[in-house]
C-alpha cells in the first residue's frame, strides 16, 4: 500500500472529463478527481462510474462545485451543492470530498459552515476537505490592499475542520509557505492538490517544481508523518490550457513522477515536528 497520486480532471482543461480518465490510464496515475462543474459528464454518477470502471481509474474525490463559476450547478443553494457532492461521492466509492469556504456573501451558509461541514462528516463517513484559499489582490499599481473574499476566512488553520486540503498553489498565492502549513494542520490534512506557483494575484496553478514552494519537502513531510495511514491522497492539478497535447501530457507525466520519487523518497524517515506554531505567512 502507498499513498495514491490521482489526476484532477481540471488538469485535462480544455480538454473533457474523458480526456482525463483516459490521461490518467495512460500515464499511470492511481485515479481521478473529478472536478463537478458546467460539463455534463462530471455531473452524471452513470458516466463517470463506466469511465472509472472501463478505464481502471477509481474516482478518489469529488470537487464539489463551490467556485464561482459553478455558481448554478446542484442548484443555488450552498449546502445543496455540498449533499448532491456527498452523494455523487458516496455513489462512486471516493472517501473524499473537497470544498471551498463561504464568500463572504454567503452569510446565513458562513454562520453555518464550521458545525455544518462537521455534523455532514461525521454522518456520512465521507471526508469533507476544506481547501485553503487566499485574499484576492488587485492586478493593478494603484491599490495594494488585500480583499477577504472568503468567510470565516480563506485559512482552514484553527477552524475546527477535521479534514483539509493543501493546495500549494493557493498558499503561494496567499504568500504562504505550504510546508509550514502542512506542519500547522498536523493529522487534519488529509488531502492535498499538487501544484506549484508564486506571491502575487494570479493562481497560476503551475506544475511542481517551476514555483517557489518547497514541493517535495510537503511530498516528503506526509510520507513521514503518517498521511497514509489517515488515508491521504495526493493529486495533481496544475493549469495545463496553454500547452500543446504533448506538452501537457509530458507535463503531467513528470509531475506523477515528481510526486512519486518525493513520496517514496521519504520511506523509513522518522519525522521530528517543530513547535506548534501558526508562521506559515512569508516573511512573518
Amino acid at each position: 500500500m502507498s499513498i495514491p497520486v490521482g489526476l484532477a480532471t481540471s488538469s485535462a482543461y480544455p480538454g473533457s472529463a474523458v480526456d482525463a480518465f483516459e490521461m490518467s490510464a495512460a500515464l499511470g496515475y492511481d485515479g481521478v478527481e473529478v472536478m463537478v462543474w458546467s460539463e455534463k459528464i462530471t455531473q452524471d454518477v452513470r458516466v463517470l462510474g463506466a469511465l472509472s470502471s472501463d478505464l481502471g481509474q477509481p474516482v478518489l474525490s469529488i470537487h464539489a462545485p463551490t467556485l464561482l463559476l459553478t455558481r448554478g450547478v446542484f442548484g443555488t443553494e450552498p449546502w445543496d451543492k455540498v449533499d448532491r457532492s456527498i452523494e455523487m461521492a458516496q455513489a462512486l466509492g471516493a472517501p473524499t470530498v473537497v470544498l471551498h469556504p463561504p464568500f463572504f456573501w454567503q452569510k446565513r451558509y458562513a454562520r453555518t459552515f464550521v458545525a455544518g461541514v462537521a455534523r455532514r462528516e461525521a454522518t456520512t463517513g465521507v471526508h469533507l476537505a476544506v481547501e485553503n484559499m487566499f485574499t484576492w489582490r488587485p492586478r493593478t499599481a494603484y491599490s495594494t490592499r488585500d480583499f477577504q473574499a472568503y468567510s470565516p476566512t480563506w485559512d482552514p488553520v484553527g477552524q475546527g475542520y477535521r479534514s483539509v486540503t493543501l493546495d500549494i498553489s493557493h498558499a503561494a498565492t496567499s504568500g504562504s509557505d505550504a510546508l509550514a502549513m502542512a506542519r500547522s494542520l498536523g493529522p487534519t490534512l488529509r488531502h492535498l492538490h499538487l501544484t506549484d506557483g508564486v506571491v502575487g494575484p494570479l493562481d497560476d496553478h503551475l506544475l511542481p517544481g517551476q514555483g517557489d514552494q518547497d514541493c517535495a519537502g510537503v511530498l516528503s513531510y506526509l510520507a513521514a508523518t503518517g498521511f497514509e495511514a489517515r488515508g491521504g491522497q495526493v493529486v495533481v492539478e496544475v493549469n495545463t490550457r496553454t500547452m500543446s497535447d504533448a506538452e501537457r501530457r509530458e507535463g503531467l507525466a513528470s509531475a506523477l513522477a515528481f510526486a512519486r520519487e518525493h513520496l517514496e523518497g521519504a520511506g523509513g524517515q522518522v519525522y521530528v515536528p517543530e513547535p506548534t506554531r501558526k508562521r506559515y505567512r512569508k516573511g512573518i
